[in-house]
This record gives structure tokens, C-alpha cells and sequence, in this order.
């Protein structure tokens, strides 16, 4: 496994790194086959969160006996000093161990500072100064908080969206992090699951060595693919490249990369399925979005509220109940045209 340095931290990080967000929805033997079979694979980087749900636990139940041999790295997503530290502890307990290699703010909307009235960077350096962490980074889904961040020189890491997709603007700040230092961890690099192509995909982020992706990975064949592509790098070739402008004429700009941060609705939408559901079905096989169970989903948009909830939490600026309702709109059409 090609490991990578990370930033000024220390830290060699695997090329492929695991994404844990999708463990979630495996059961704990299942995850603890697929966390040892990715770790025996040469796999030393695991990216979790407190508001994943079991993802730290299970972590904590394939991989605690081999603590000292891999990074961790975890997130809160509370605004408080207390909240974090529980956040924090709870942590350390589900993950069974006493330190986290590096704990990021979850997706705040500002850039948490010495001396702010919520004493949230506080928090992170007394943990650090505990043993409990050993490194402070952030996550974040907009570009301007982006680059306050990695500006201020106050945080080891940056967790940001970035893929074959991503415009040169985040180009831009991935060489910032190189240039300053800082670890940049790359989330969304199949687009949210909108990107099809991995082997372009993978491919496009091989070129930069100062990224650490963290692939989504709940099947043991898709482990086995990203694997596959570690030890025979495919080279970008022009079917690649047709592959990724083709990409990016369809999903550069907005549209929803399925963050979930628009959640609970209170009309029980499945917003970040169904505000890029016309996108996937042209990507994939679409015939379980057509069957009953997925059309009454699809229903309930027309339930809209307007509460304003999905907007505000958006971390894209989208409109959502608009992107919602041209959504509806192609699925019923995509429906009558499959049904004809």
C-alpha cells in the first residue's frame, strides 16, 4: 500500500483510505469482516464521527487490537466546550482507546477560534493537551470557510468534498493545503455515489499526493475494486477523460451531494436521495426507484411544507424544495417513458 505523508503531522497515511459512514448499514459482524480484510489489505486510515451512529463502535470491535497500527480519525459536531468533551469521551469509549489521531469540528458554520464565546478550539487544545488527541482538524462543505480555515493556521487537517468533479477552484485549495502544510482529507470523491466510474475516479485522485481519500465502503467487493487500483494504478487514459467531462458537464455546479445535513424533515422526504433521484437512475440500474414503495416517496414531496429547515442547513446554498420539485417532475416523466 502506498502510504502518504499528512500534512506536517507526522502521520503516514494509506492511499486508500476507508470512509465509515456506510458501515452503519451492515451489521457488526459484517463490518468487522470488512474493517480486518481492508486493514490486512495495508488500509491505516479510517475516517469516522460521532454522529455516524455505530460506526465508531464497530470500529472499536474489528480494530482496537490494532490501535497503535493505524490513524483514526473522528469528528463532533457539537458548538460547546462541555459538548465536546463528552462528545469526545463517548468517543474514546466506542472506539476503545485513549486517543484519537486527529478530531475535527463536524461541518461548522464558522470557524471555531482562540477566544470565541463558546470556547470550542479550547476544547480541542485541552483535549490535546490531555493525551486524548493528537491532532486538531476540521471538516466543511463551503469553499470561503475553506480557506479561513487552512488561513488561520490553526488546524492540522482539512476535511473537504473533492473529486474528479470538483472545479479548479478546489483545485486551488487542495495545492493551498500542500503549500501551508495542512492534511487534506477528500469526502465525497465518488460525488455522494453519483460518480459511477471508480476506476476514473481513482484515477483523477492518484495525482495528488498531498490527498487522502476516504472511499465509502460497505461492500467487501467494493474494498476489493479500490484495492485492485492500489496495486495496479490505472493510468488516466482518453476514455478516462471522456469519462470525467462528461462528469462534469452534469454534476459540476449544484446539485445535492447527499450530506443528509437538510435532515429530519418534518414531511418525512428522503431529501438526499430524492433531490439527485433522476441523477441516479440515469447512472444505475433504476428499476427499484420505479416500484410503488419509491413512488409513494416520491409523493410526499408535493407534502412540502415550505418550512425553510432544508435550505438554511444546506451547506451548498441550494434550494431545495425547487431542486425537490424538478426532481419529481423528471421521475414522474422518467416513469411514464420506462412504463410505456
Amino acid at each position: 500500500m502506498k502510504m502518504l505523508p499528512f500534512g506536517k503531522t507526522g502521520i503516514s497515511a494509506s492511499a486508500v483510505g476507508f470512509g465509515a459512514i456506510p458501515i452503519q448499514r451492515i451489521t457488526a459482524g459484517e463490518s468487522t469482516k470488512l474493517l480486518q480484510r481492508a486493514y490486512n489489505e495495508g488500509v491505516t486510515f479510517f475516517d469516522t464521527a460521532r454522529g455516524y451512529t455505530d460506526s465508531e463502535e464497530k470500529i472499536g470491535i474489528a480494530l482496537s487490537g490494532v490501535r497503535n497500527k493505524i490513524t483514526i480519525a473522528s469528528k463532533t459536531p457539537s458548538e460547546t466546550y462541555d459538548g465536546i468533551m463528552k462528545d469526545l469521551d463517548t468517543s474514546l469509549s466506542l472506539l476503545k482507546t485513549d486517543y484519537i489521531d486527529i478530531y475535527q469540528f463536524h461541518n461548522p458554520e464558522f470557524i471555531p477560534k482562540p477566544g470565541d464565546e463558546n470556547r470550542m478550539y479550547e476544547a480541542a487544545l485541552d483535549a490535546k493537551k490531555a493525551g486524548k488527541i493528537r491532532h486538531i482538524g476540521i471538516t466543511n462543505h463551503r469553499l470561503d470557510l475553506a480557506h479561513e480555515a487552512v488561513d488561520s493556521g490553526l488546524f492540522e487537517s482539512l476535511q473537504f468534498p473533492f473529486s474528479c468533479v470538483s472545479s479548479d477552484d478546489d483545485v486551488a485549495l487542495v495545492k493551498k493545503c500542500e503549500d501551508s502544510g495542512v492534511g487534506f482529507i477528500a469526502m465525497k470523491a465518488m460525488a455522494g455515489g453519483l460518480i459511477t466510474n471508480a476506476k476514473a475516479a481513482f484515477a483523477y485522485m492518484r495525482q495528488f499526493e498531498n490527498v487522502v481519500p476516504i472511499w465509502g465502503i460497505q461492500h467487501e467487493w467494493e474494498l476489493e475494486e479500490f484495492i485492485a487500483y492500489e496495486k495496479n494504478p490505472p493510468l488516466i487514459d482518453d476514455a478516462m477523460k471522456a469519462s470525467i467531462e462528461n462528469d462534469r458537464k452534469e454534476l459540476s455546479g449544484s446539485f445535492c451531494r447527499g450530506c443528509g445535513y437538510c435532515l429530519p424533515c418534518p414531511a418525512n422526504i428522503p431529501i438526499p436521495t430524492a433531490a439527485r433521484l433522476s441523477f441516479m437512475m440515469g447512472r444505475s440500474r433504476y428499476e427499484h426507484f420505479l416500484k410503488d414503495e419509491w413512488a409513494a416517496q416520491m409523493e410526499r414531496i408535493k407534502d412540502c411544507i415550505q418550512c425553510g429547515h432544508c435550505t438554511e442547513h444546506c451547506p451548498y446554498k441550494l434550494n431545495t424544495p425547487e431542486v425537490l420539485r424538478a426532481q419529481y417532475d423528471k421521475y414522474i416523466e422518467f416513469k411514464q417513458l420506462k412504463q410505456v
